[in-house]
């Protein structure tokens, strides 16, 4: 009997990429991300708003990986993030390291399908702050 043909599943789903693109001087200057911060994603195809602005909304589903990752509006300025908050029951960011490099992202798995608006936010490392900023206004995951 010849061996079953393997199935295709088609190409692996690629995660949600949500890219913080944070004003480091205007941040620290005002000791606040709130107008020094610009969110951004993936999919706008599948249904995101907001893209640009602090209140993004990015369209999710059960199953969905999500990324996080930052980059600084000024080249020299050290961004990171420190963490994301968010309830555990829809997602837990945790934090990893592209091999080879000390660049951070931050990744997750959406675990329900019950996600309707679920807002989080985002703890930012700046320049050379000891206290993490916290973003002000929520950006969230919608379903």
């Amino acid at each position: 009997m010849p061996p079953k043909p393997k199935r295709d599943n088609g190409p692996a789903k690629r995660p949600i990429s949500i890219t913080a693109v944070v004003d480091c001087v205007g941040a620290l200057a005002t000791g606040s991300v709130h107008g020094n911060l610009y969110l951004y994603d993936t999919n706008k195809a599948g249904g995101s708003t907001g893209l640009g602005t602090e209140e993004l909304r990015t369209r999710v589903r059960r199953g969905d990986q999500i990324l996080w990752s930052v980059l600084a509006l000024e080249c020299e300025a050290y961004t990171a993030i420190d963490g994301i908050l968010i309830d555990p029951e829809v997602c837990e960011p945790v934090r990893k390291v592209y091999p080879g490099t000390d660049v951070a992202y931050w990744i997750g798995t959406i675990k329900t399908d019950a996600v309707q608006h679920v807002p989080y936010q985002i703890k930012f490392r700046l320049g050379s702050r000891d206290e993490p900023i916290v973003s002000t206004l929520s950006p969230s995951l919608v379903g």
